[in-house]
């Protein structure tokens, strides 16, 4: 694979009609090769003017007549960096959805990706659960299997987290999750029921309840999202290409 070019990772989980869709694809970021699959949350900055943001993978798929590589993503800012700014109502942990998702050619999506988040402070900061503390049970890859489940309706990861562990990356180290406001304060309410129990309570039934992201991640920044507002000035960014979003509907709508 060449440093510069893009490569599908795992089998198609889906065809209609000059549609090809599928699970991950591989890039190169800074010299070293990443991949990113759907479900997976990236800080990106859509343009260098623009303040660094979260997106979430939510569908890759590839136009056979055009040979172009797309995606979709939904991205998420900070309150302070929309029009309104923050406000009182505002949790320290909260972030607010573009109403509109963005599609992006992968060549442009990987421009965005933003590599450098160490001056992203928000977030609660997660604690993790010791992978070996699962044993050699099949647990962690259950909890894998469960989170991966979860995220993406039931769709078969396995080839992906191979090709991911085969390149030593990991799904421990996922940097940021963004919740929903329910899904946020279930975590909150179960942290701090766990809080003084010993460690080998939480290889388990508590991970589970917290939807495996306590196992699955190491020490993850977890915001929550439940409102959305109108970006003014996504729609003009160059990147943006709504056209193949609109063929893409339209083509599903006429079957």
């Amino acid at each position: 694979m060449e440093p510069n070019s893009l490569q599908w990772v795992g089998s198609p989980c889906g065809l209609h009609g000059p549609y090809i869709f599928y699970k991950a694809f591989q890039f190169h970021l800074e010299g070293k090769p990443r991949i990113l699959s759907l479900g997976d949350f990236f800080f990106v900055r859509c343009t260098p003017k623009d303040p660094i943001c979260i997106a979430e993978l939510q569908l890759l798929w590839e136009e056979r007549t055009s040979r172009q590589l797309l995606s979709s993503s939904k991205l998420y800012f900070l309150p302070e960096d929309t029009p309104q700014g923050r406000n009182s109502d505002h949790g320290e942990d909260e972030v607010i959805a573009v109403s509109e998702k963005v599609i992006v050619k992968l060549e442009d999506l990987v421009k965005w990706v933003h590599s450098d988040f160490s001056k992203w402070r928000c977030g609660l900061q997660a604690g993790s659960v010791k992978m070996e503390s699962l044993g050699g049970n099949g647990q962690k890859e259950a909890l894998l299997k469960y989170r991966q489940s979860t995220l993406n309706s039931g769709l078969n990861f396995k080839d992906v987290l191979k090709e991911k562990a085969d390149l030593g990356e990991d799904e421990e180290e996922t940097n940021v999750i963004v919740l929903s406001y329910p899904q946020y304060c279930r975590y909150r309410s179960m942290l701090k029921r766990i809080q003084d129990k010993p460690s080998s309570i939480l290889t388990d039934q508590f991970a589970l309840a917290l939807g495996g992201i306590a196992v699955v991640s190491k020490n993850p920044q977890i915001l929550y999202c439940r409102d959305t507002f109108d970006h003014p000035t996504l729609i003009e960014n160059e990147s943006i290409c709504d056209e193949f979003g609109e063929r893409l509907t339209s083509h599903c709508s006429s079957y």
